[in-house]
């Protein structure tokens, strides 16, 4: 029987200092049974004590990937997609229409620092498709409740979904209802989004950014990003970032800059990249970049990397945080010769 697999590690810092990381447990890579698990710090990030599944009483019935984030106030948040479970061991791809089965959308929120949480709550999706949303909730300086998320294909071949974009979802009203508009566009036959994050700059701009793939495999396209000077209600024209990854992640970084952290399989080091930018609408500004972590082998039988084969990857989803003490810590997961499960990376920027 195949070892448990970890995905989609997310981490934040409390207001008394401990760091939270919530991340995915499943049987085996592809099937539908994700269990959102939570482990916590004491130490920075030096040692971790597990805690345990946040909702146990739904992993039967619910695969459940979610992402944690923090406000201001110190309230937690899981937002992500919820699947139903057909069957114990199904899958929730399909390689003939290339699609998820059909989920939803969800939040959940805690007050005593991921102690307990509340049941997750429905987001309804407003177009047709299944949801691939593995970026955090974030909660903007006015109190708006944005998020975003790449639509996807669903095992019913005759459902035609608007892959071409990345869905931005707000609420003005905690979650009661939502809106919905484009994120990013991508105006190339075949092209779309997926991996996608927004975060909020420190001066009020809103970051967008996601991976940009060609689902014929055929073509190599940078990251692209957008930026919103209305907390989502508007974005700029979609552009080029200039960086050739995978998967992203961002962070705010003061003053007005972002990290961007993402995976690279293909081009260069394999391995985790970060960079630290200074968007514009015209230009991303990258100013610094280079590996923070090393593979050694980025797939594990010798795949090609490519986006359709996904199941073979051996590291991915990475994220960042920046802690109170500004030292960087770097998660995400990997499945290497060395080990498996979710790793970390501290570091921190000298300038």
């Amino acid at each position: 029987m195949p070892a448990p697999v970890a995905a989609g590690p997310r981490a934040v810092e409390t207001g008394t200092g401990e760091v939270l990381c919530t991340y995915m447990v499943q049987s085996a890579m592809g099937i539908n049974d994700f269990v959102p698990t939570l482990s916590r710090s004491r130490d920075g990030g030096e040692s971790w004590q597990e805690q345990g599944p946040l909702w146990p009483h739904l992993r039967t019935t619910h695969s459940l990937f979610g992402s944690i984030s923090r406000t201001d106030s110190g309230q937690l948040f899981v937002y992500g997609s919820s699947t139903p479970i057909t069957r114990s061991g199904e899958t929730f791809w399909c390689d003939a229409t290339q699609g998820l089965k059909q989920n939803e959308l969800f939040w959940a929120s805690s007050k005593d620092d991921g102690r307990n949480w509340t049941e997750p709550q429905r987001i309804p999706l407003r177009i047709p498709g299944a949801a691939e949303a593995p970026g955090p909730l974030c909660i903007t300086q006015r109190g708006r409740w944005v998020a975003c998320y790449a639509p996807y294909n669903t095992f019913d071949s005759s459902v035609s979904v608007d892959r071409g974009q990345i869905v931005l979802i707000a609420s003005d009203d905690g979650g009661i209802t939502w809106q919905h508009t484009a994120m990013l566009r991508f105006p190339e036959p075949n092209a779309g989004g997926a991996e996608a994050w927004v975060i909020q700059l420190t001066d009020g701009r809103l970051l967008g950014a996601s991976w940009h793939l060609d689902h014929r495999g055929q073509a190599e396209y940078p990251n692209p990003y957008a930026l919103s000077m209305n907390e989502g209600k508007s974005w700029s024209r979609t552009r080029s970032t200039g960086i050739n990854g995978q998967s992203t992640a961002l962070a705010a970084l003061p003053p007005d800059r972002a990290l961007f952290v993402h995976n690279r399989r293909k081009q260069g080091e394999a391995g985790v990249w970060m960079s630290v930018v200074k968007p514009t609408a015209e230009d991303f500004g990258v100013q610094h970049s280079e590996s923070v972590w090393r593979a050694e082998t980025s797939t594990q039988t010798g795949t090609s990397g490519e986006h359709m084969q996904w199941t073979d990857f051996a590291f991915g989803e990475p994220s960042v945080v920046v802690l109170s003490d500004q030292t960087l810590l770097v998660t995400f997961w990997c499945v290497q010769p060395s080990g498996r499960g979710i790793g970390y990376v501290k570091l921190r920027i000298v300038e």
